[in-house]
């Protein structure tokens, strides 16, 4: 599909989005951008009849009577007064339509995205996203608060003006018509070139944001490894990549204006040289007369300013209608993108636990497997450990359970039933994980602890943080389980976050328990009392367990040992130390 097709089919969709939600407003500004247009028409007309029938004749006579003419621009006064206050009433309609549509169109992205697998997110930065949300958006606003409002007026304008010049000459209407086609055609061929630095514009201001992203998260591991020249050195050379393309696109679009202005003056300058020319001299063609009164040219100047004035104006609006084209593309291919899929029909209404795996096979991408013929039964309220070394497979194996993502071959099964039946929010419902990475929202303690279930009372999410051991420090804070979470948890160590996510995966209850390396940040003090509590709420739980730490497994019932996607060994601990293969030499540091 051609470049300008795409341009047209993205603008065509986001002016009937805007259409759909504001329909009424919309025809009520239509309505005053016609009556603004046409006050402004009146106007230029009336210079023909303030010429020809008062200006002239009064200057022929000994003593003029201007009564008439003070009557008659009285009247044209209160005309232009009702235009200035429908140009006044659409303007500000414009602004609730723009502000309303953004509204909408974030709402929308934002339901959206939650809707949208892991993979998606897997795939782009969050500062990339974070672009559409804010400059994409914000592109379209700028658009349809002044653009869209141009274009009704423009046409409106220039069908009204066209007739009007028809009907005064001919001959200076071909003359207009000559330059207007060559101003569109400049600004067509412009705007083409301009759209391909535009996008780019988009792609690398995204990029941009995505870098600073990165650098604020990572703050603490560029100063700790002194990185902070080559950030400034990677960021200024995305800096001027954005600079470059930005430069690009607006040098071509900018030019639009002056060359369009330089051919209105030039087709203003022939209208008047011909105009003059035909009100001088009496000509005629084919018996049609040709030649015209002082006040005709005059007003055929001014109508030819607002016949050409709309072109123009369009093309002052090419950047913000351009940058606003690749930015509905970016919204709109996040709003298009491909749901999580669910046909899981069946919901869990008294899970037990049991989670079994029969022969999985898994790859991120179709081409590159990463889990082979994984198989293990378990019955409910095992503790089954995952052990093996960096890209052993273990996390991929938890996300699996969870459906983050979807096996390619075999089966998981939840109660005996496949989880591929089972609702995704049913499903996710009868478990609880911790991830490696902890995440906190801004808000208090014991609103991030109810995180995990929502209807939760005060005392249930104190018990559970008693469980894991986390009461004591939340008492410490100044205002203990009130106390106002910032930044993900900044003023907290990231021991005590650690605390915080288990205690939201306890007051949940569920029968089944994922531990992602859950005590991979927490020192050897906090790990004992977060051990304990954990101990105590894995009992009568299915738990996944993966740590690096062999000593927090010993008491697994299962051991999977996995290496590059396979299970190599499996069973508990005293079983695996006697088999002396990789457990044992995970476990005790010796080679065999």
């Amino acid at each position: 599909m051609p470049k300008g097709e795409v341009k047209r089919d993205v603008l065509l969709r986001m002016f009937s989005f805007v259409f759909q939600h504001y329909r009424w407003s919309i025809l009520v500004v239509l309505a005053c951008v016609f009556i603004s247009s046409l006050t402004s028409l009146v106007s230029s007309l009336f210079t023909k009849t303030l010429i020809d029938d008062y200006i002239v004749p009064l200057t022929q006579v000994a003593n003029p009577e201007y009564q008439s003419l003070a009557q008659t621009l009285f009247k044209l006064g209160i005309i232009l007064f009702f235009g200035t206050i429908c140009a006044y009433t659409y303007n500000r309609l414009m602004i609730h339509i723009s502000q309303g549509t953004m509204l909408r169109l974030r709402k929308t992205i934002f339901e959206k995205m939650q809707q949208l697998p892991i993979s998606y997110f897997d795939q782009r930065s969050h500062g990339d996203i974070m672009s559409v949300y804010t400059n994409d958006v914000d592109s379209l606003r700028q658009m349809i608060s002044t653009a869209m409002a141009q274009v009704f007026s423009s046409i409106i304008t220039i069908v009204a003006t066209f007739t009007s010049m028809v009907v005064l000459s001919i001959p200076l209407t071909l003359v207009s018509v000559l330059m207007a086609v060559a101003m569109a055609i400049t600004t067509t061929q412009l705007g083409k070139r301009s759209r391909g630095f535009f996008r780019t514009q988009q792609q690398r201001l995204a990029s941009v944001n995505g870098f600073i992203e990165e650098m604020m998260t990572g703050q603490k591991v560029v100063k700790v490894f002194c990185h902070e020249q080559q950030a400034i050195s990677d960021f200024e050379n995305l800096n001027e990549q954005l600079r470059s393309s930005a430069c690009h696109a607006n040098r071509i679009a900018n030019i639009v204006m002056p060359v369009n202005g330089g051919i209105s003056n030039f087709g203003f300058v022939s209208l008047a040289v011909v105009g003059a020319i035909l009100a001088l001299n009496h000509f005629s063609f084919f018996s049609y007369p040709l030649s015209m009164t002082l006040g005709t040219v005059v007003a055929f100047l001014q109508l030819n300013k607002n016949f050409t004035r709309p072109i123009a104006q369009v093309s002052q609006q090419i950047n913000s209608v351009l940058n606003a084209s690749v930015g509905a593309e970016r919204v709109f291919a996040l709003g298009d993108a491909e749901p999580e899929v669910d046909n899981g029909q069946t919901e869990l209404t008294d899970p037990k636990g049991d989670v079994d795996f029969k022969d999985v096979d898994f790859g991120y991408i179709p081409e590159k497997q990463v889990l082979f013929d994984i198989d293990i039964n378990t019955n409910p309220g095992q503790k089954i450990a995952f052990v093996g070394g960096t890209g052993a497979g273990k996390t991929t194996i938890i996300n699996l359970i969870n459906r983050f993502y979807e096996i390619q071959g075999g089966s998981i099964l939840y109660d005996g039933v496949p989880i591929t039946d089972i609702s995704k929010k049913s499903l996710r419902k009868g478990m609880s994980i911790v991830l490696q990475e902890t995440h906190l929202f801004t808000g208090t303690v014991i609103d991030n602890i109810r995180y995990g279930k929502l209807d939760a009372s005060d005392e249930e999410c104190m018990q559970a943080a008693r469980q894991v051991g986390a009461d004591d420090f939340i008492r410490r804070l100044p205002n203990g389980y009130q106390t106002l979470l910032h930044a993900d948890g900044g003023n907290l160590s990231q021991g005590e976050r650690q605390l915080l996510a288990i205690a939201r995966a306890a007051v949940a209850n569920p029968p089944v328990l994922i531990l992602d390396e859950a005590t991979s940040s927490i020192d050897t003090r906090t790990e004992q009392l977060v051990q304990r509590g954990m101990d105590t709420i894995m009992q009568g739980r299915t738990t996944f367990v993966i740590a690096h730490r062999l000593s927090t497994v010993r008491n697994a019932d299962q051991i999977i040992v996995l290496d590059h996607g396979r299970i190599i060994e499996q069973g508990n601990h005293e079983e695996l130390l006697a088999l002396k293969g990789k457990y044992y030499q995970l476990y005790t540091g010796h080679n065999i």
